[in-house]
């Protein structure tokens, strides 16, 4: 055994570049066997609940984003998650089962088959045409998007929107026509159409053609006053009342029986007491299928003339002292309340950060370091106690955060208008987006409840469904006298450019039941700190989830 280990020892000795070589490959070999066995094997069941994880760093001048202090600790429990191999492990964590398509009776009811014609459309509103992916969710988002109250399909690629079905009803064996896009789902047929009555048609907007239906009213006791133009018509139409103001260059449009009245939005006539439409259906004199008024109840519409009594724009006079904080979460809406602000003040809105896109579409406080003074109040995101204590006040805008997560989501693969793409929802970016924000989403109104000063707390929801008055007490915490007819102007003007079009809404649910149950308890832990400052609790609607 000496002699072959002697006779070893002297080829090294002569040849100690061979040495090294092979103590090298000895090396190499044991570091992949050690990587190998600590790669982290895949989870034998579902995944387990999202762990509370610290929140993203975002850009800007405070790069790192802190969570609140009662979501730093991990439980041993989630620590054990965490470590390769775990349960809660990063790679080859799969998905809980996708909550199935959203059913066809929670978007729409299906009214039956109709005779449609080329020379008198049954539904006469918009229309268009897709003879290889036609489906009739597809159809039904377009036409609720447009605020349209039915949505038809024809010949298994044709859509059409309108507010009344205007032809007779037949047997359901004429509509027998396959849509092109789905199988199992009929389209209509030839010269048929499959209507169905939109249910989400009322939270959407309501047009007739251009112009936008607002509603019936009761007439303005000075109707000569409240709306200046007027014109009488015996063959009336919507149509040419609206096209008559439109001419005149009023934002309103408002249908008497065989009166036309045109005028703007005041405080004589501010358009928020809405009666039963009931009370306004009676028959236009030269339109068979549409309402017109009456003398007592007004039919309004809104034109395509622009109120620019509240389009001025510009900074401060003075530089401000003061610094007021426009906070939200992402995705919570900051963008939109931004240009109402604006449009209600007649100022610029500053932000914490730099978007050259929104710059470009007109926020001009956007080149502006935030601390600049000039614009009045400053958009952010952060929610770091040293970020939170260096503003005055703040007006906190809190958003469901079913809604805020995918509406980030889509701003971060889409920009602030687009969509993130169905391979980024059903890819890894997703559930990553959702285990890093959920928590974030809580933190970030926890820590601005804790640590911020003045703080008036509006949530999205509100301001959408009665934006007077949640506008109102955020331009007063700016310290700016709130016009009234200001106010209203921005009511007709509130969409701007940064909505998205939802015509890509997602036909299936992308929440998973762990991230339903992780969101779930952070909005419990919100809700409950929201009380404790006797400040009301977040809306009904992110209930029951």
């Amino acid at each position: 055994m000496a002699k072959p280990l002697l006779k070893l020892q002297r080829f090294f000795r002569r040849k100690p570049v061979r040495f090294f070589t092979l103590l090298a490959l000895y090396a190499a070999a044991g570091s992949l066997l050690f990587l190998h066995a600590g790669e982290p094997p895949e989870p034998p069941g579902p995944a387990a609940a999202l762990p509370p994880p610290p929140p993203p760093a975002r850009a800007g001048p405070a790069a790192a984003r802190r969570a609140a202090p009662w979501f730093k600790g991990a439980s041993k429990e989630a620590a054990e998650r965490r470590r390769p191999g775990g349960a809660g492990g990063a790679q080859g964590r799969p998905l809980g089962p996708r909550a199935a398509r959203e059913t066809e009776e929670d978007r729409a009811k299906y009214i039956g088959c109709y005779v449609d014609s080329t020379r008198r459309r049954t539904l006469r509103g918009v229309s268009f045409f897709d003879y290889k992916k036609m489906t009739v969710f597809r159809c039904q988002d377009n036409c609720a998007e447009r605020g349209y109250l039915y949505a038809g399909l024809e010949f298994g690629a044709e859509c059409y929107c309108g507010h009344k079905i205007q032809a007779a009803n037949v047997s359901e064996a004429e509509c027998s026509m396959e849509c092109k896009g789905e199988r199992g789902n009929m389209c209509g047929g030839a010269n048929r159409l499959s209507i169905y009555r939109l249910e989400l048609a009322q939270e959407s907007v309501r047009r007739y053609g251009s112009a936008i239906f607002r509603g019936c009213f009761r007439r303005p006791d000075n109707v000569s006053v409240a709306l200046p133009a007027s014109q009488t018509m015996l063959n009336m139409s919507v149509d040419k009342c609206v096209d008559f103001c439109t001419e005149k260059e009023y934002p309103l449009s408002a249908l008497a029986g065989t009166s036309c009245h045109c005028g703007f939005p005041t405080r004589l006539f501010t358009l928020h007491e809405r009666e039963d439409e009931q009370l306004c259906a009676q028959r236009c004199a030269g339109e068979e299928y549409e309402s017109c008024g009456t003398a007592d109840y007004f039919l309004v519409y809104q034109t395509q003339v622009q109120d620019n009594r509240c389009m001025d724009r510009r900074f401060l006079p003075a530089r401000s002292r003061r610094a007021v904080a426009l906070a939200s979460f992402p995705g919570a809406g900051n963008t939109w309340a931004r240009h109402l602000i604006e449009l209600a003040t007649g100022f610029y809105t500053g932000s914490y950060y730099f978007d050259g896109s929104l710059y470009n579409k007109g926020f001009k406080g956007e080149r502006d370091h935030w601390r600049s003074g000039r614009t009045i109040c400053v958009k952010t995101h952060e929610s770091g106690r040293r970020e939170i204590e260096s503003f005055d006040a703040a007006i906190l805008l809190v958003r469901n955060p079913y809604k805020a997560l995918m509406a980030e989501f889509n701003r971060k693969y889409g920009g602030h208008v687009g969509f993130a793409s169905h391979a980024h929802w059903k890819g890894r970016e997703w559930p990553e987006f959702v285990r890093t924000y959920a928590p974030w989403w809580a933190a970030h109104t926890l820590d601005w409840l804790r640590f911020g000063r003045n703080v008036l707390v509006v949530h999205f929801e509100d301001l959408k469904r009665d934006l007077f008055v949640q506008l109102k007490r955020m331009v007063g915490l700016l310290g700016i006298a709130a016009l009234e007819d200001r106010l209203l102007c921005v009511e007709g003007q509130k969409d701007g450019n940064f909505k998205r079009s939802g015509l890509r809404k997602l036909e299936f649910d992308p929440y998973t039941p762990e991230m339903r149950a992780a969101i779930g308890g952070y909005i419990k832990t919100v809700d409950a700190a929201l009380k404790l400052r006797n400040l009301s609790g977040v809306p009904d609607d992110y209930y029951p989830r």
